[in-house]
């Protein structure tokens, strides 16, 4: 594994280590600062991610950005954005258990080049990956857990959201709760 971003995407980018990376249109390897304080994990890239490259770039991504501008966060100046799978599962299903553990060493190489405070799992996949098997969103959420060195929380994924707006408000108020506490690790 690659101790530089630029060989660690070129790596990831030949991966075909399931069979998604047969079926990719683009690799969503991640975006954002390579000295993010904080990293937001979601599940897998959709249509609109798999066709730019990029996570979060379609109506949800639009939604997580009036998050993190709601506390002073851009996906271009102080944090990043990856994934648990670097390519689109068909028909945008939850990537299986397989296609995570193929995928899981591109994010931890993610995660020892950034080296962050603090993990955001957005929506329960990241979270039950990374936080906890049983990890509930809906009783869980805005919860900081210690994990090893790195400080976790789960939140809603914004695709929920956008299909039960009724959450949005604990969504934002998770949201809130990080720039607190990232004003506490200072």
């Amino acid at each position: 594994m690659s101790a530089d971003w630029e060989s660690l995407r070129s790596e990831c980018e030949a991966c075909r280590a399931c069979p998604l990376g047969e079926t990719r249109g683009k690799l969503v390897f991640g975006t954002g600062v390579r000295d993010a304080k904080v990293l937001f994990v979601g599940e897998g890239p959709g249509a609109r991610e798999d066709e730019l490259g990029e996570p979060f770039v379609g109506r949800s991504g639009q939604l997580l950005d009036q998050y993190f501008a709601a506390i002073g966060l851009d996906r271009h100046t102080n944090i990043y954005i990856a994934n648990m799978v670097k390519c689109r599962p068909p028909l945008n299903r939850d990537p299986s258990p397989a296609e995570q553990d193929a995928c899981l060493l591109w994010l931890r190489a993610q995660v020892k080049l950034l080296r962050p405070k603090v993990i955001v799992c957005v929506g329960r996949i990241a979270a039950q990956r990374l936080i906890s098997k049983s990890f509930a969103v809906t009783r869980e959420h805005g919860q900081f857990v210690q994990r090893g060195e790195f400080l976790m929380m789960g939140t809603f994924h914004p695709a929920a959201l956008l299909r039960n707006p009724s959450q949005k408000s604990a969504a934002l108020e998770d949201f809130f709760a990080l720039r607190d506490k990232l004003a506490e690790l200072k």
